[in-house]
């Protein structure tokens, strides 16, 4: 049979098949996206599920005169593949390559950046207005999914967009998960929707509500889209898409094959590329089961990352104090606090990007009222191929300027555990931030030791003559133990000193006045923003002690950091292993 895709480059080109050739073209891309994500990783389930919904879209309406919204870019892949992209497919998420997410800058068909859920509503119903101020006829749809719609920003858009005349079509793609199984209220009205429920809350909102339909049925599609043609003002149309629809793997472990690395397409075996080393990730799910059986106060919260960060054996262990709530980063935090006034340690772990949603929550619930809330800040810096809208290396500035917050990074998995167990002991909000990826451990210790707070450790003072200048090394997090690597290989270290700091704030001035004192020059390193971070609180202080050396700051630079692996990006930074040990054997001539 000939090949539909290997001539389809555009809509324009989609445009002139017939319906009936569009379920081989569901199948050709279907069959696309497994031959290149086998070998390519990306997030396989969700644009496996759209492929139908996607064609669909583009064969109906104008695009990219009628401006569709793809709310988490992990359903865009059949999208990015029928609007110019199928040739540089096989670079997706690759240092240089195309995105994983929609993005205005890469082509005219991404009418809206997303990698961050629930935005898909409040940006259509923008356009949508901007163009009707212009007089302008284009249509406007918004693509989103179950989960994505619970958060509270999803429904502020409902809100507003439901008051209006505005000719916005919502498409709410109901699959029943997000990354972990969808949870709360709003999902058990979809499973009564289902049902033949007759009244929806999006009639309640102001919408006309076209009842759930079969995602993966073009008929059913262009039927919905005739009928919703002819009616005015906002409309939302109920679809029920298979998460990784068309790969029985996929289909049967909808988690697991949600993003699931590079995997033997015929024999659905995923590839175990670990080396053995022990993920920061296990190591949190195995410490907070051990903390929550010595503290029953421990409750721990995550806002639909109960996979993600280890937390399904505290949950099998304790179902009662182990809350995913959802895609919901405010609401937890709140929550935390809310636990905190009643005696009870919330540890709410969320990812570094999607805690900045919260920053509000952070500042005004949490630390203005000196609450002990631990935030366990996951995927803590640079995370690799999701790119700009899931790095995590803003952290460490803003908790810097937060009153009453304790901020830390540990070096290694003994400083991680301790840090953890020390959290409980406090009576302020506490943030530990740690990274994506493997920890260097070849096993999990379940023996841990309170750490005293704001104390710097020297793990090597300098020994150069008198004549020579001393060059000292702060680090704070990971970044450390590439410190510690490179000081190894450079054959006379003897005038660097390395002091690890694993808090922020508390700041170790004690210690910074002596090493004021000893080193003529004085080098942080950080793997978070140089504006507001750790070298701007050390440099602060030694401006107050008039320190008279040298002084340099290395961390990442003020911009928007794309995607790529963590090396690449990383030696395009100036921050890997190699290139700091290039750094440092330079001072050292």
């Amino acid at each position: 049979m000939k090949s539909l895709l290997e001539n389809i480059n555009s809509p324009q080109d989609l445009r002139g098949l017939s319906r009936n050739q569009l379920p081989q073209l569901a199948n050709e891309i279907r069959e696309f996206i497994l031959d290149t994500l086998s070998i390519k990783p990306g997030h396989l389930g969700a644009g496996l599920g759209v492929v139908e919904l996607s064609i669909a879209l583009h064969y109906y309406y104008n695009t990219p005169e009628d401006l569709l919204i793809w709310d988490v870019g992990h359903q865009s892949y059949p999208h990015k593949i029928l609007t110019g992209r199928k040739n540089k497919f096989d670079t997706l998420r690759q240092f240089n390559g195309i995105s994983g997410f929609p993005s205005i800058d890469e082509s005219k068909f991404d009418a809206f950046g997303t990698g961050h859920s629930s935005t898909s509503i409040s940006a259509i119903t923008g356009m949508a207005i901007a163009n009707q101020l212009k007089g302008k006829k284009n249509h406007h749809i918004a693509i989103i999914g179950d989960a994505s719609i619970v958060s509270g920003m999803a429904l502020e858009g409902l809100n507003h967009l439901g008051s209006t005349d505005l000719d916005v079509l919502i498409i709410l793609n109901d699959n029943s998960i997000g990354i972990d199984p969808s949870v709360g209220a709003l999902k058990e009205h979809f499973i009564e929707l289902q049902k033949g429920a007759n009244h929806s809350v999006f009639e309640d909102f102001g919408f006309h509500y076209k009842k759930l339909i079969d995602g993966h049925n073009f008929e059913m599609l262009f039927d919905a889209f005739d009928e919703l043609e002819k009616v005015k003002g906002p409309k939302l149309l109920h679809v029920k898409t298979i998460k990784g629809k068309g790969y029985y793997q996929a289909e049967k472990d909808q988690v697991k094959w949600h993003s699931p690395g590079l995997f033997d397409k015929k024999t659905g075996v995923i590839s175990n590329v670990s080396n053995g080393e022990i993920s920061f990730q296990k190591i949190f799910g195995e410490s907070m089961v051990e903390l929550m059986k010595t503290n029953e106060d421990i409750v721990a919260i995550t806002p639909a990352m109960l996979s993600g960060s280890q937390l399904i054996k505290a949950k099998e262990n304790f179902p009662n104090r182990v809350l995913d709530v959802g895609i919901a980063e405010q609401h937890s935090v709140t929550l935390a606090a809310g636990l905190a006034t009643q005696g009870k340690l919330a540890y709410c772990t969320i990812y570094s990007t999607f805690l900045q949603r919260a920053f509000d929550q952070v500042i005004h619930d949490v630390a203005l009222q000196n609450l002990p809330v631990v935030f366990c800040i996951d995927r803590a810096g640079i995370v690799g191929t999701d790119g700009a809208t899931h790095h995590g290396y803003f952290d460490i500035a803003f908790m810097n300027n937060i009153p009453n917050m304790i901020v830390s990074a540990p070096m290694d998995e003994k400083d991680f555990q301790n840090l953890l167990y020390t959290a409980q002991f406090t009576s302020s909000p506490f943030s530990i931030r740690f990274p994506r990826g493997n920890s260097g451990a070849k096993e999990i210790s379940y023996t841990f030791k309170k750490v005293e707070i704001g104390k710097a450790i020297p793990l090597q003072k300098a020994k150069s003559l008198e004549n020579e200048s001393n060059i000292a090394l702060l680090s704070f997090g990971v970044i450390g133990l590439k410190i510690q690597k490179a000081l190894k290989k450079i054959e006379n270290s003897s005038k660097f000193g390395h002091y690890k700091f694993i808090f922020s704030k508390p700041l170790d001035t004690e210690k910074l006045d002596l090493i004021a004192k000893d080193y003529d020059t004085v080098i942080t390193f950080e793997d978070g923003i140089e504006n507001g971070g750790f070298g701007d609180v050390v440099l602060n202080h030694l401006a107050k002690i008039n320190f008279k050396g040298k002084f340099i700051k290395k961390a990442y630079p003020d911009e928007f950091i794309q995607h790529g692996s963590i090396e690449d990006l990383e030696k395009s930074l100036g921050l890997d292993e190699n290139s700091i040990f290039n750094f440092l054997n330079e001072l050292n001539e």
